[in-house]
């Protein structure tokens, strides 16, 4: 099965979350959330990982981590595999404690996108009702780092609670953390009786799903990573929304490339014969360097059926003279 590529670089963020085996539980008493939270104290200490938010709840697990150096497959392997090992010690099990692969949600630096991350996670016990808003205070559910932000003293070293507070326009101070917990509070509590608690910010459908969440300009940036590395056997090994974003974009850059060399115009293509050279050339080469749908490439020259793509391809690659021979030339011609 394909899988959705790591980008790993210096300063990454991500949204990191992680379930139990068949969404079992992997915290089964209070003394099961001291040995992860230990266990995930080990592993910043080894890594230099920055939290700023996270959530244990009692079959997975959030956090806002950020990677001052790109060890962040090497430190989760470390970190799951660590607890893993000592929860089946301690209740004599063997065998997957996680489901699967955690999922690394790449997150744009830019302060919404952390903040709603940061949100999302904090409230994480209010969306699954586990305190009760009229009598309780979200800080009261411990396994967090939300009493953390309120309590300095309890504070571990790679927790770093000045970004959020930033995002939020607040500063690590009495006033600042008042005013954190009296919003946090009150969006919690919106939370705990919204009808739709899991939609209740539209921002949080982008967070479960996908693979960045970031504007344009940064998904850019990061396809331009993922490109670096599917070369050679790599390629296999990948799928996803963030293989076919990288293939459009380099789809689109090859036609763009042909059409410059043709001297042929985008706005043209569609007046152009289905069958007209220029066209069967710019599929063929488009086809022969990146893996996209025959669709994509017969929507954007206009070639109709794309069923007339792999006809249209093979008369150029079997071309010894002729219109196509010159088209072809001066497309692969560096």
């Amino acid at each position: 099965m394909g899988r959705v590529p790591r980008i790993e670089f210096a300063g990454a963020l991500y949204h990191v979350m992680s379930r139990g085996n068949r969404q079992s539980d992997i915290f089964l008493n209070n003394d099961d959330y001291t040995l992860f939270m230990s266990t995930l104290d080990e592993a910043c200490n080894r890594t230099g990982w920055k939290i700023h938010a996270f959530v244990l709840m009692r079959n997975h697990y959030h956090f806002l981590l950020e990677t001052p150096e790109p060890n962040l497959v090497d430190g989760m392997r470390w970190l799951q595999g660590t607890y893993t090992k000592r929860f089946n010690i301690r209740y004599k099990l063997w065998g997957h404690l996680f489901q699967g692969r955690y999922k690394a949600l790449v997150v744009d630096p830019q302060q919404e996108y952390f903040r709603t991350v940061g949100n999302y996670i904090h409230l994480n016990p209010a969306r699954a009702h586990c305190f009760d808003p009229k009598n309780q205070l979200l800080q009261t559910f411990e396994w967090s780092s939300y009493p953390l932000y309120l309590s300095k003293d309890l504070r571990p070293d790679w927790l770093d609670v000045n970004r959020l507070l930033g995002a939020h326009g607040l500063e690590d101070s009495p006033s600042g953390l008042s005013q954190f917990a009296e919003s946090t509070q009150a969006r919690a509590t919106l939370v705990a009786y919204s009808d739709n608690p899991a939609e209740f910010d539209e921002a949080w459908s982008r967070i479960r799903r996908g693979w960045a969440f970031g504007d344009d300009a940064f998904r850019e940036s990061l396809q331009e990573r993922i490109g670096e590395r599917l070369t050679g056997n790599h390629r296999s090994s990948y799928s996803g929304e963030a293989i076919q974003m990288h293939d459009i974009c380099e789809a689109e850059r090859l036609l763009e490339e042909c059409l410059k060399k043709l001297h042929v115009s985008r706005d043209s293509l569609p007046n152009l014969k289905k069958s007209d050279p220029a066209k069967k050339v710019i599929a063929w080469h488009i086809r022969k360097r990146v893996s996209i749908r025959n669709q994509w490439i017969s929507e954007q020259l206009h070639l109709g059926n794309p069923s007339n793509l792999s006809r249209f391809c093979k008369e150029v690659a079997e071309s010894k003279d002729g219109p196509l021979l010159i088209l072809k030339n001066k497309i692969t011609k560096k």
